[in-house]
């Protein structure tokens, strides 16, 4: 992957945000920088960074003729009043619009704008190499609320539609043609946990999606909070349970087929997917 950053003089944000992804992003990208109208490396760019223990005070800037643009896979534009360069052709663009540092001229300046920029590469890290995911067909998300009538009245509003259903503790909004499964909860102060219906969730086809996504989940590194199982309490899924980076309950689910709710074993036991994954006691 070949990554670009442009900016007009390449003196400041552009020079920065190379040194960055170089040192953020994984060695096998190939980073470069360059401007419309180049100028010269800026110091209190070099001393921004040398801060982080990051040294470009060999950076030079550049023409955008001298970094090939139409071999970039990635461009990113950080022009934030001026006229960004643009280079033609079917490439993925990004636009950070951070205000040039050296219109103020001070250090503080080049820190804003370097801290703003480091984060962005490190969002873009997580997004380099990153694996197929689960082919979703609904997204579900419950949302916990301190008064029920009233949050279900500007749901309706802002939804166009009113709740399918609803009862003194929740009520569920479906939207088919934005594959929206939305439910509103009565906020009770309890953990936030898979048990409390306080979640985001995605529909996946079916049994088999469910355990490909268990797959693609732990090929991630994601945390599986409980593997896939097909469940018939309540409502009868195939289901797995992921959580997010912050803890956020994530349910991976699928309807049952008819078929497979005529299976519905006597004692409702849930049924575990993945060989090796059913615990001790099952829950």
């Amino acid at each position: 992957m070949r990554i670009l950053f442009l900016c007009v003089a390449n003196s400041a944000r552009s020079q920065m945000a190379e040194g960055l992804a170089r040192a953020i992003l994984p060695a096998s990208v190939e980073i470069a920088s360059a401007g419309s109208a180049p100028g010269m490396l800026n110091p209190l760019a070099v001393e921004a960074l040398s801060e982080t223990g990051i040294d470009i005070s060999a950076h030079r800037s550049k023409p955008l003729e001298e970094v090939a643009p139409e071999t970039a896979d990635l461009i990113v534009t950080l022009c934030a009043e001026e006229v960004c360069p643009f280079v033609p052709g079917p490439v993925r663009r990004l636009h950070w619009p951070i205000t040039d540092p050296s219109d103020a001229g001070d250090i503080a300046s080049f820190r804003t704008a370097r801290d703003q920029i480091k984060a962005r590469i490190e969002v873009l890290a997580g997004l380099i190499n990153l694996p197929e995911g689960p082919k979703g067909t609904e997204f579900h998300a419950s949302l916990r609320v301190r008064d029920l009538g009233a949050s279900t009245r500007f749901y309706a509003w802002l939804l166009n539609t009113w709740p399918k259903e609803w009862t003194h503790r929740y009520a569920t909004f479906v939207r088919p043609d934005l594959n929206l499964n939305f439910v509103l909860m009565v906020a009770d102060g309890t953990e936030l946990h898979h048990d409390t219906l306080y979640h985001l969730g995605i529909a996946l086809p079916d049994r088999a999606s469910v355990i490909d996504a268990y797959h693609r989940a732990m090929a991630l590194g994601a945390t599986v909070a409980k593997p896939p199982r097909t469940t018939w309490k309540g409502t009868p899924l195939h289901e797995l349970w992921l959580t997010d980076p912050d803890g956020t309950p994530i349910e991976v689910y699928a309807r049952l087929t008819p078929e497979e709710l005529a299976a519905m074993p006597t004692d409702q036991a849930p049924e575990y997917l993945v060989p090796g994954t059913a615990p001790d006691r099952p829950t």
